[in-house]
């Protein structure tokens, strides 16, 4: 199977078709870059890179305690607004696939397309990412720092 992010763009753009409360999809990574992402409306102001970031570090923060906490996997992360409501959730282990919505959104149908679109979502990111590394190594060694000195 031959992936790029038309692969993505269309299971995006499925999820923002099954509901009308739906503005905007965003697939990152857990590094917070963005993989793909569509709009409903083009005039719909989002910073996609900045909203995805954030809606990663939330998601792999609101992750960590409820590891700690002993919670179990988390499902769903939810901001409520006035304006509107985003929701994070995962794509397996790499990846956190995030929505925008009106603020009248039916919780519990999101909660569906999430669960659904995760799921599909989680088997193309495994292959899309499979060659990138779980950790990065910088290959610097901050030991070779202490024998530098000052000029």
């Amino acid at each position: 199977m031959s992936l790029d992010t038309k692969s993505f763009d269309n299971i995006l753009s499925k999820i923002i078709k099954s509901e009308s409360g739906i503005k905007k999809v965003i697939l990152v990574d857990r590094t917070g870059l963005t993989i793909a992402s569509v709009s409903k409306f083009s005039y719909f102001p989002a910073d996609v890179d900045g909203i995805g970031a954030i809606a990663s570090a939330v998601f792999c923060a609101s992750e960590e305690q409820g590891k700690n906490l002993e919670l179990g996997d988390l499902e769903i992360v939810t901001s409520e607004f006035g304006g509107g409501k985003i929701f994070a959730s995962s794509c397996g282990p790499k990846g956190v696939l995030t929505l925008i919505s009106d603020p009248e959104i039916n919780i519990g149908l999101i909660r569906l397309i999430l669960k659904r679109s995760g799921d599909e979502l989680k088997e193309i990111l495994d292959e899309f990412l499979a060659d990138i590394p779980d950790t990065l190594d910088s290959g610097l060694d901050l030991s070779d720092l202490d024998s530098l000195t000052p000029d």
